[in-house]
Formats: C-alpha cells, structure tokens, sequence
C-alpha cells in the first residue's frame, strides 16, 4: 500500500485496471467509498474469457463510472505458449498446483495493463493507478511479486513530469477477505466474471473457478455464482 492511503482534494483521481472480474470489482467499489474519483480501464488482449470486458462495462455502467477498453489484441500473437491467448493449450481445471497455474501466466500481462493505464492516467492527470493484486497472486504469477510492483512504481514516477503512483490497496488480503469486503460494500458478485473458459456461465472446474468458490467458502458467505459444474 502506498502512504497516501486516503484520498485528499489535491490527490484522488485513479485509473482503476477493471477485468471486470471478483478482485478488480471489489477494487472499484472500494475506492469509490474511499472517495477516490475513479475511471476504469479494461484491456483486450486477445484473452479466450474476452466476455469479462462486458461484465466490466456493465459494472461501470451501474455505477455511472466512467469506462474504457483498450484493444491491444493484435499483440496476443506474440503472446503465446499459455492458455488464455492460445487456442490449442486448454485451461487447466482443479485446483492450481504450481505446474498449472503456469499455463495462465501470459507473458508480461501485468506490465502491459499498467503501462496502458498509466498513459491513460498521465493523460487525465490521475494520481495512482490502482489494480487488485492481493495475497494469492504472488505463488505463481511474477508480475504479481513484490519486487515487480516496487520496480514498476519507481518506473513509473520517472514515465512523465506528472507525478503518477501505483496503488495495491490488498496486496496483504486473501481472496476470502476481497468477498468479505465486497459483501460489506455492497457489491453484486453474481454481475462479475472470473471463468478463463468464456463460456455462457462460469464452468465451476477451473483453476479461478475454484478459486472463486473457495474464497465464498473461507468468507462464509454464501456464493451467487452460476455454475455449470457443482
């Protein structure tokens, strides 16, 4: 987290990066009651689960937020050998074992988002530039590490002459504790995307699946999510 943790007059726009997914969701509505001015970025980059932007629009739509979608698909060619850009590897189901979870890692995904939404934030004079890595991420994904976001915002402070900052407000919380919060704020879940398969409903077997499922079940609260698999 960064020290600037409460918005103040002078300091309180963000560009949030919205998948359109449980944490990104929970994200926004979080720091719409922390009285940030908010804007929400979603990105295309090929990813097979594409249907999680309209999810994203929708959310925003209801909360009157201003929404955008950056289409950098025409790079998803040259991210390749993992199972949310390339069609012949399949999403691996059950839980996420260290092998598995290897095969949703797009190349350098995080560093793309945020470099898109940092333009965006430089553009509008934002103060941070927000995304909801938290506590789970941080086994597999290397662009979720700690050393990743510290190099990232030191980067980034140096991208313009406007002051710009990335912001990871649950960096220390466990998806479990993102439901908790989530159901505190308010926030419809059954309107969030998580399924990396795309398919009509979530299929319920899939690493973030099950993931989804588990946190509803370390929150005890019960699970809004349509399944197509119990």
């Amino acid at each position: 987290m960064l020290p600037r943790s409460q918005p103040t007059d002078q300091w309180n726009k963000a560009i949030v990066v919205h998948s359109g997914g449980l944490d990104s969701t929970v994200l926004l509505y979080f720091l719409i009651h922390q009285g940030f001015s908010v804007k929400s970025l979603s990105i295309d980059y090929g990813q097979r689960h594409k249907k999680e932007l309209h999810y994203a629009q929708a959310i925003c739509s209801a909360l009157d937020v201003e929404h955008r979608i950056a289409d950098v698909s025409g790079i998803s060619s040259l991210l390749q050998g993992n199972s949310l850009t390339s069609s012949e590897i399949a999403v691996p189901e059950g839980h996420y074992t260290e092998e598995s979870m290897k095969l949703t890692v797009v190349p350098n995904r995080n560093m793309i988002l945020l470099s898109v939404a940092v333009g965006w934030g430089v553009s509008e004079k934002a103060h941070f530039v927000a995304y909801a890595a938290h506590s789970g991420d941080h086994t597999i994904y290397p662009d979720c590490r700690e050393e990743f976001a510290s190099a990232l915002n030191s980067a980034i402070k140096l991208c313009d002459w406007h002051p710009i900052e990335l912001y990871r407000p649950f960096v220390h919380k466990t998806k479990g504790d993102l439901v908790t919060l989530g159901t505190q704020l308010g926030l419809p879940f059954e309107k969030t995307w998580s399924c990396y398969k795309g398919g009509a409903l979530h299929c319920g077997v899939c690493g973030t699946c099950v993931e989804r499922r588990e946190a509803f079940h370390l929150a005890g609260l019960p699970d809004p999510t349509g399944y197509e698999r119990k």
